[in-house]
């Protein structure tokens, strides 16, 4: 019994994953973005925050403070020149004005204020000064905020007259809160800084420990040492140590292959050198057949075992390597072309690639009059396409070729000249994968088979 989500929460929960599934698309996918990532967004999310709550309302806080205070001067200024006539030309209201409060005031003759000015888009300053004058004057003014940056002006519309009052900026408007932006920011770089080289460091060991291990799977051989941190020395070590013994095991194995291979020689020489004395009738030709065709099939294994592991990698020209391929196929009476696009120089081990591609052209070659080897270098493989117009082979038994001693002579082979060992394929899948890569089988344009190899570069 399978229980389902009702509707309502099968499509909010929809929703969400397709808004995860964008999210993890846009996230930066290298470790070292990541690491970065982790260490400079909460960074940044705090020192918003702190910006937001602490400074921005710091700011308004110490501005509506000033911003009163100023008001309050104003309306001080105010109420004695209403309440002390007296003072005709004002230079008493005037002298305190400047001396005591640190603003300068022009009583004006009465007429029409100015028109509004465009309010500036950062306007902290005149917000907080305009609700302070309507507050606690409450009478038409004109408020200039933009004009001269270090200085404010304020127009106040009397009863007989326009006061005129001008300030300095830093008495209405807290103008050192750019000097904790600036400590804010510097400290942040810093920070930032030093956590990329830090990072930096600890990113390259399993970078090197990447590019080892990639190399390894593509059958080079690339000098690495374990470093960096403790977790990252041990990642290293083991797989230092794996590599130790897969080669180790390798080394076991063609060892005793070439010993085996010596001793099994060694008796079909003497095989040949009885038949040889036994002077020639038809029963000794059948068993100089059958001892070549023992000998073919010990060569085919001992090439199929040893893998040519020894092999060291090298850079080739894939282009000519290819050319003398189609050369040799033509000497074997078979028509074979080939077509090259991307750059020339790949790095393989030369002897086993040719043994792995030598293979599938056989195998075209024994089955087809014509053959055609198309190649295409990129960034990330080499692709190289043998195709041929013999009888192909069912889809069911493409997996199987690729077994040892697996034949599908019926199918494929007419003439039983030309029917192998049944390790070609098997050979050649092996070289592939040990350079990284592999081998697919499909249907040929041509009519017959394909056999697509693709090694990484």
């Amino acid at each position: 019994m399978s229980l389902s989500l009702p509707s309502y929460l099968a499509q909010p929960r929809s929703l969400w994953r397709g808004f995860t599934r964008k999210i993890a698309a846009m996230m930066p996918k290298g470790l070292y973005a990541r690491s970065l990532l982790i260490v400079i967004l909460p960074m940044v999310i705090l020192q918003t925050v702190i910006t937001y709550v602490f400074l921005e309302r710091h700011w308004q806080l110490v501005t509506h403070q000033l911003s009163t205070a100023l008001t309050q001067d104003i309306a001080a200024i105010i109420d004695i020149y209403n309440s002390y006539p007296q003072d005709k030309n004002d230079e008493k209201l005037t002298r305190i004005a400047l001396e005591r409060m640190h603003i300068d005031i022009e009583f004006m003759p009465k007429g029409p204020l100015p028109p509004p000015l465009p309010k500036p888009f950062f306007s902290i300053v005149d917000v907080a000064l305009s609700n302070e004058i309507r507050r606690q004057i409450g009478r038409p003014f004109w408020l200039d905020t933009v004009g001269r940056s270090n200085l404010i002006e304020i127009r106040i519309l009397l009863d007989h007259s326009i006061l005129r009052v001008v300030a300095y900026r830093s008495a209405a408007y807290a103008s050192n809160s750019y000097i904790f932006l600036l400590w804010m920011v510097g400290t942040s770089l810093v920070l930032i800084i030093v956590a990329i080289a830090f990072l930096r460091n600890q990113i390259k060991p399993i970078l090197r420990l990447a590019t080892a291990a990639e190399a390894f799977g593509k059958g080079r051989d690339a000098e690495f040492r374990p470093r960096g941190a403790r977790e990252v020395r041990q990642a290293g070590q083991a797989f230092v140590e794996m590599k130790r013994r897969i080669e180790r095991s390798i080394e076991q194995r063609t060892a005793m292959l070439s010993g085996v291979s010596h001793d099994l020689r060694t008796i079909l020489t003497r095989f040949k050198l009885s038949l040889a004395l036994m002077g020639d009738d038809p029963e000794t030709e059948a068993m100089q057949k059958d001892v070549g065709e023992m000998q073919r099939m010990l060569e085919a294994y001992l090439a199929f075992a040893r893998g040519d592991a020894g092999e060291a990698a090298a850079r080739i020209d894939m282009r000519a390597f290819l050319e003398a391929l189609r050369s040799d196929a033509e000497r074997h009476g078979c028509a074979a072309e080939v077509s090259y696009s991307g750059e020339s120089f790949v790095t393989v081990r030369p002897d086993a690639f040719k043994r792995c591609l030598v293979n599938l052209v056989a195998n075209a070659q024994g089955h087809a009059k014509r053959i055609r080897i198309e190649a295409e270098r990129n960034q990330r493989f080499l692709i190289i396409h043998v195709d041929d117009d013999g009888p192909g082979i069912a889809p069911e038994l493409r997996d199987d070729v690729f077994r040892p001693f697996f034949r599908i002579d019926a199918a494929r082979t007419q003439d039983e000249s030309k029917a192998g060992t049944g390790l070609g394929l098997a050979i050649a899948r092996d070289i592939a994968r040990s350079h990284g890569g592999d081998i697919f089988l499909a249907d040929s344009p041509l009519g017959g088979l394909r056999a697509s190899v693709r090694v990484p570069v």
